[in-house]
């Protein structure tokens, strides 16, 4: 990360060591990423008790698929908890999305979440309270402290994974075994 790249449409994962109960064992979508701006990310693997069937009632939204009401939606980050974030394939116009990449939108606009509720939302989307934020320089230092590694976002991970399985499978498909690895960074 010393030579100033992106971390955008990557997948922060939290170190084992990592004990800030916020991050401790997430996996977090990098959204935005630049110099100048800091960083804006999306946990991905924190589900909350809350169903998107309890969104859809507090905005006035209704569905009558009981499957799509009872979907779990997940704890984004700590910050602007009330506010939501569909991420999804791309699919549809909404007024205000985001390309993460060509294969992950997220949106945060109620245009999405009635259309969801119709039936006629994108497809393997999911809901997140939330967000994660850095400011300028404090990401790139939180990888030199050995907080997190970071890789290139994995779409089956991304929409094909239960939520609560996701920061093992990451350390899985690295190889590694998080039970044998060492709490220290060594930096050469």
């Amino acid at each position: 990360m010393s030579d100033g790249s992106s971390l955008t449409n990557h997948l922060l994962v939290a170190m084992p060591s990592l004990a800030d109960p916020e991050f401790s064992q997430t996996v977090t979508l990098v959204c935005e990423h630049s110099r100048e701006r800091g960083a804006l990310g999306i946990v991905i693997n924190k589900p909350l008790s809350m169903t998107l069937g309890e969104i859809f009632e507090q905005m006035k939204l209704e569905t009558s698929d009981a499957e799509l009401a009872a979907r779990t939606v997940l704890r984004g980050g700590p910050v602007h908890r009330d506010r939501g974030f569909v991420l999804h394939r791309p699919g549809g116009r909404w007024d205000s999305s985001h390309a993460v990449s060509e294969q992950i939108h997220v949106t945060t606009s109620r245009d999405v979440l009635a259309a969801m509720a119709r039936g006629e939302g994108p497809p393997d989307a999911f809901i997140a309270l939330g967000y994660a934020g850095w400011e300028v320089g404090q990401l790139e230092q939180e990888m030199r402290d050995n907080a997190w590694i970071s890789l290139p976002v994995d779409e089956r991970i991304l929409f094909g994974m239960p939520f609560e399985d996701r920061w093992h499978a990451v350390w899985r498909q690295l190889g590694i075994d998080i039970g044998r690895m060492s709490h220290v960074a060594g930096h050469a």
